[in-house]
């Protein structure tokens, strides 16, 4: 298992740098100041996963609406497929979802690493 690719770490700083605004409410807002450990656009083999928590094992990914499209929905099932073979757990959130729920989003992500480390 490779979990990381440095080819790929020019464009994480890059993203990092250029957050959706969900992604920034995400992290500002809730996983800056999280318990556990997050970081943001984290290169886990050919991939830059959006956020992930060493120690929970654990992918948040943001879908905005190209991410409906039937190419894209393709992809997202084969990364979220190799990822979860590496042993991550993967849960993703429209940026609808993080508009319009934040609330449960956060609990979500909460109940989920609760989960995975216990």
């Amino acid at each position: 298992m490779r979990k990381h690719n440095s080819a790929l770490t020019n464009r994480a700083k890059e993203l990092r740098k250029s957050m959706t605004a969900q992604e920034r409410k995400l992290w500002n807002l809730f996983l800056k100041d999280y318990p556990k450990r997050f970081l943001r656009q984290k290169v886990i083999d050919r991939f830059i996963v959006d956020f992930y928590c060493a120690s929970a094992k654990l992918v948040i990914e943001l879908d905005g609406g190209q991410h409906f499209e039937e190419d894209t929905v393709a992809y997202d099932s084969e990364r979220t497929t190799i990822l979860e073979g590496f042993g991550l757990g993967v849960i993703r959130f429209t940026n609808f979802e993080v508009d319009t729920n934040f609330d449960t989003v956060c609990r979500r992500i909460h109940a989920e690493i609760v989960k995975r480390n216990y």
